[in-house]
């Protein structure tokens, strides 16, 4: 399903910064975008980014299911620094927490979380209930075989000794009266 990414711009609070930026929400179905303005409020502007296809995989499901059992199921919008002549390049959006979380151990990408809305929260509730299988845990058996028959490895094969001692070289010396 194509997601329209919509971005704000806010002033920054520093001098440093001239501006920040925010996923605000996503477009379900919407067409090809390229940085459309959508809305201004005094020095708050709204972009229409970028239209990026959410795609779903049945391997993936139980992320999908982690995801909308959040207090606030969400899109996953991965974003890096731009390259071009736009501020910031979209290059992912997930429904997958797990997926977003790889992109945030790089420290490269930016990820933000956008409130997923009701329509596609019911597509992809839809989906994994279509393709989700329960993994059965299967208990690993112990081997039968006893191990505590034998004491291979125990002391210092050097040393003649039938107990298992360390003798050190310095109580080997002859001591001198």
């Amino acid at each position: 399903m194509p997601l329209g990414v919509v971005l704000r711009r806010l002033p920054g609070v520093t001098r440093w910064a001239t501006h920040s930026w925010k996923a605000v929400a996503v477009l379900p179905g919407a067409g090809l975008a390229d940085w459309q303005e959508l809305r201004r409020e005094g020095e708050a502007v709204e972009y229409h980014a970028a239209t990026l296809p959410l795609d779903l995989h049945g391997a993936e499901t139980e992320a999908y299911l982690h995801g909308l059992s959040a207090e606030v199921p969400s899109i996953y919008v991965i974003m890096r620094d731009g390259e071009g002549d736009q501020p910031l390049d979209v290059l992912l959006v997930t429904a997958s927490p797990y997926e977003a979380q790889d992109y945030t151990d790089s420290g490269e990408e930016i990820v933000e979380k956008v409130p997923m809305p009701p329509g596609l929260m019911a597509w992809v509730q839809g989906f994994v209930s279509a393709f989700h299988e329960d993994e059965v845990f299967i208990k690993r058996k112990r081997d039968k075989k006893r191990i505590d028959l034998t004491q291979d490895g125990i002391g210092d094969p050097r040393i003649s000794s039938a107990a298992d001692i360390y003798a050190s070289p310095a109580r080997q010396r002859r001591r001198v009266h």
